[in-house]
């Protein structure tokens, strides 16, 4: 009996068409999820009893879960956020898991300049306008060059983001990190700086910070008051860094110009999302990081997790330990 791996990276077989080719290659039948959105608990247990790795999205995995899939070793988490993953629960049942660090960087920054250019120029609004049929021309934009540009969290992906905000020619390049690369920051010539600062002084922000009990909530009302009137905000981090009602009231009282966010508190986000009142924010359902590229990367990363765990090798970037 072949081996099985559970796949819940929506339309895996056509975005990763080689990763797919390599498990089978190496003796595995995977299993895929048929939805689009994000596979259930139930679903996954319906499969459970007979996988031994699982290569996931922002499917909940959690000690319910594990004790569905008793014969699990390995998850290849396909991005870099982990806090849908009971990482002690999954050590406890003897499952490594391992995520693609650094891979998805160039799709989630250039995304991350998308929305900023977005919210800038106020397109997707004006889209919309056209397809109406009116010919609006009392919007004015506004442009990054001379911008205070602040980064919260200065990982792998929020660099990336400063290497492409350089070519706009900003007056500054600022980050907040708790534990700051200052080597890294120096070659892309951005300012180390405390939080408050970036909050108070940037005329465009970008998040980069993991879910973690203390970047929970860390942009309520306090922050976004203390932003400049004129400043756009863009989450593409997690939707827990940011507290939804705050900014739903920050953007409709004007204490702040746009928002972008790739990321909500619940996802799927509820249809009834005081936020889809607003015309003042542009919004994706946590897509920043899937382009072709990454799927292919990102896809041949996480098979290997599950086929060096199945050799009885340690997998790369493995953070349950």
């Amino acid at each position: 009996m072949k081996k099985k791996v559970l796949s819940t990276v929506t339309l895996y077989s056509q975005r990763c068409k080689s990763a797919k080719e390599l498990l089978e290659k190496e003796g595995f039948e995977v299993i895929e999820y048929q939805g689009d959105t994000v596979m259930t608990a139930d679903e996954i247990k319906a499969v459970g009893k007979d996988i031994c790795g699982a290569i996931i999205g922002c499917d909940e995995w959690n000690e319910e879960i594990f004790q569905a899939c008793p014969n699990l070793k390995a998850i290849g988490r396909f991005g870099v956020g982990y806090n849908n993953i009971d990482l002690e629960a999954a050590k406890r049942h003897g499952v490594k898991v391992s995520i693609a660090t650094g891979i998805n960087a160039d799709s989630v920054a250039e995304n991350t300049i998308l929305l900023v250019l977005a919210s800038l120029r106020d397109l997707v609004n004006l889209d919309n306008a056209v397809r109406r049929g009116e010919w609006v021309r009392d919007s004015t934009g506004r442009i990054i060059r001379n911008k205070v540009y602040g980064l919260v969290g200065f990982g792998a992906i929020a660099r990336y983001v400063a290497k492409l905000v350089k070519a706009f020619g900003p007056a500054r390049i600022i980050a907040y990190d708790k534990y700051p690369n200052y080597e890294e920051a120096e070659k892309l010539g951005v300012e180390i700086v405390d939080f408050d600062t970036v909050v108070k002084n940037s005329d465009i922000i970008s998040v980069h910070v993991p879910a973690t009990p203390e970047t929970y909530k860390m942009f309520g009302e306090k922050e976004f008051k203390a932003m400049k009137d004129s400043a756009v905000f863009v989450n593409v981090a997690r939707g827990s860094v940011v507290d939804e009602a705050a900014m739903y009231k920050a953007l409709k009282e004007k204490w702040i110009a746009r928002a972008a966010t790739d990321v909500f508190e619940e996802e799927p986000t509820p249809k009834d999302n005081p936020l889809f009142e607003l015309d003042n924010i542009v919004m994706m359902p946590h897509m920043c990081g899937d382009t072709w590229e990454t799927f292919e990367a990102v896809g041949l990363f996480s098979a290997q997790v599950i086929i060096d765990v199945m050799n009885g090798k340690d997998p790369k970037n493995w953070i349950n330990k």
